[in-house]
């Protein structure tokens, strides 16, 4: 049973249902993303071109189709609940709430994979200083594999074949473990 985590502090319901091959998590809702309740909603954000380009869906989903996602076994969340304009206007007591909040959801859901979708994201979760994008040598979840791609939000400014090889490297792995 799919399943929209929607509970009344959230601008932005999780999609997840148990036995997903890839959870995404990013940040945050950004204040685009909670104003339409769909993920990755902003402009400039180029998640969904990334999972496209990548081979991860056959198509290239816009945000109002995100629940789309499920029907490829994958589902997304975020660290923390409240919106803001961008990850700079989060507090370290937030991530901390975050961090412990995102190891229940995984422990309780245990998809496959949790792909991280920012090397910050996964840096605040694990507590983990040097944080190279891909495979983690060990995950936070026993279970869950941690893999790491750069944030998808247009102000990042990693060259956009980096970022689809990345997001490659989720196929790869996840063909790899099926």
């Amino acid at each position: 049973m799919d399943h929209f985590m929607n509970e009344s502090n959230k601008p932005l319901p999780d999609m997840i249902k148990e036995g997903l091959d890839v959870l995404f998590i990013g940040y945050n809702p950004g204040l685009k993303s909670a104003q339409e309740g769909h993920h990755y909603a902003g402009k400039s954000n180029r998640f969904w071109k990334l999972l496209y380009e990548a081979g991860l869906t056959p198509c290239k989903l816009n945000p109002y189709e995100d629940r789309e996602l499920l029907k490829y076994g994958y589902g997304s969340t975020n660290i923390i609940d409240r919106e803001s304009k961008s990850a700079a206007e989060l507090t370290e007591e937030e991530y901390e709430a975050g961090r412990e909040k995102l190891k229940e959801l995984l422990k309780r859901y245990r998809p496959k994979i949790a792909c991280y979708v920012g090397i910050g994201v996964y840096h605040k979760f694990a507590k983990k200083k040097n944080v190279k994008p891909g495979l983690q040598a060990d995950s936070v979840v026993d279970g869950v594999i941690d893999y790491v791609c750069s944030s998808s939000s247009g102000l990042n400014r990693i060259p956009m074949d980096e970022q689809v090889n990345c997001f490659k490297g989720v196929l790869k792995l996840l063909e790899n473990i099926k």
